[in-house]
């Protein structure tokens, strides 16, 4: 990763195994569960590491990061968004719906989640910029591509009731020194708050 978001370091950064394994159930969704990964997305490698990985392992990030930019630049941005409402679905869903119930609870509790799924130190995490009745905005310090984050917040605050629009207002890979989503709830979204 060539540049680093404000106080990102990523000492010892691993990611929990299902995070990773939902690039290929991602992928797996769109060709089709029966079909093989087309050969032009993956290597090789990144394809024997994704057969290698069990849910409740502990990976290096660079294996995450790595596959996120393989999807970004063959499959583009929407690949990416598919990719994280993936990731919420298997590794934070059931466990996310336990104790959120609004989408106050998803945006205060974002940093939590990712911290569920990433260890190290020095490795970034989300802050609540402002929240009120007509939105939020998060601040981002992860290596994490945003789009990926973009599809994870989404579908978390479609689990509880409370949709809205996820925008990015400013990225470290463009010069930011953080990265900063805009989350406007939906009309009616009634379980905003």
């Amino acid at each position: 990763m060539e540049r680093r978001p404000r106080g990102y370091v990523g000492i010892n950064h691993e990611t929990i195994g299902s995070d990773v394994l939902a690039v290929m159930h991602s992928l797996q969704a769109l060709v089709g569960p029966d079909l093989p990964i087309p050969k032009h997305i993956l290597t090789p490698v990144q394809m024997q590491r994704l057969h290698s990985i069990k849910p409740d392992g502990w990976y290096p990030i660079e294996w995450m990061l790595e596959l996120m930019e393989a999807l970004d630049k063959k499959l583009g941005r929407y690949a990416l968004i598919k990719m994280g409402r993936t990731l919420f679905k298997q590794t934070h869903e059931a466990r996310v719906l336990e104790t959120a119930h609004q989408g106050r609870d998803i945006i205060y509790g974002f940093d939590d989640m990712y911290h569920h799924a990433n260890r190290g130190e020095k490795i970034g995490g989300w802050r609540v910029v402002s929240f009120d009745d007509h939105g939020a905005v998060l601040e981002k310090t992860t290596p994490h591509h945003c789009s990926m984050e973009e599809g994870i917040l989404a579908q978390a605050l479609a689990a509880v009731g409370a949709p809205a629009m996820v925008a990015q207002t400013g990225c470290f890979r463009e010069g930011a020194d953080a990265c900063l989503f805009s989350i406007t709830p939906a009309v009616g979204a009634g379980r905003w708050m």
